[in-house]
This record gives structure tokens, C-alpha cells and sequence, in this order.
């Protein structure tokens, strides 16, 4: 009888597995949340998302100034926190904190470019 107490109130071992959402480069979940699963509005919400990181990609790397381009890396951050875009969001970070060096904007664009595939895949 002790034996299956213990089971029972034991932690399950899959306590820390993958989740699926957030392996992606978009979390589908949080993006369900934000358009309670009108399916229309997600992918529209991830169009504009696509058009608005292009728009900042080219903000930062064409900002002259530290303000433009921490500028640029706020809105991309905000945008990409909105459809769940999470390894946008810590390229932005790091652009933010960094500033447009070589890699924080390669890693930047890699994270967009990734986002922008997935996007293009849900699309078809």
C-alpha cells in the first residue's frame, strides 16, 4: 500500500520534456492565445509580423545611430513577443544590448529568416 501512495504522489518523470511550441520558431500556442484560435487572424497577425521584421532588419542596419537601432531592435523584440516569435526575441536582446555588430545582426537575421520560412510554410 506504501508503494502506490508514493507512486501516486511522486512527480511524473516527463516533468521537464519538450514542448513541442516552443522548439518552433513560432510558439503556436501563444499565437492561438493572442488570436483565440480564429485561424484567419493568425495568419494574417503573421504576415504583418513578417512585413514589420523586414521593416526593422532594415532599420538596424541602416540606423546611423546606437538610438536608431535600439530603436529598431525594441520594435522588433515587441513584435516578435506578440506572435511568440521567442528566438526572435533574444536576437533583438542581443542587438539591443550589443548594438549592430556583425554577429548580433547575423544572429538577428538568421532568427527573422528562420521565423519568416515558418510563416511561409503555415501559409501554403
Amino acid at each position: 500500500m506504501a508503494a502506490a501512495v508514493n507512486i501516486a504522489f511522486e512527480s511524473p518523470d516527463n516533468l521537464n520534456g519538450l514542448t513541442p511550441s516552443l522548439q518552433r520558431p513560432i510558439d503556436l500556442v501563444h499565437l492561438a492565445t493572442q488570436s483565440k484560435g480564429d485561424k484567419a487572424v493568425e495568419v494574417e497577425i503573421l504576415q504583418i509580423f513578417a512585413r514589420q521584421a523586414r521593416g526593422c532588419l532594415l532599420a538596424m542596419s541602416a540606423g546611423r545611430g546606437k538610438v536608431e537601432v535600439k530603436s529598431a531592435a525594441n520594435r522588433l523584440r515587441n513584435a516578435a513577443m506578440a506572435v511568440g516569435a521567442l528566438r526572435v526575441v533574444a536576437a533583438a536582446d542581443l542587438v539591443e544590448a550589443k548594438g549592430a555588430t556583425a554577429d548580433s545582426m547575423a544572429t538577428v537575421s538568421s532568427a527573422v529568416l528562420e521565423a519568416e520560412h515558418f510563416i511561409l510554410k503555415l501559409a501554403r
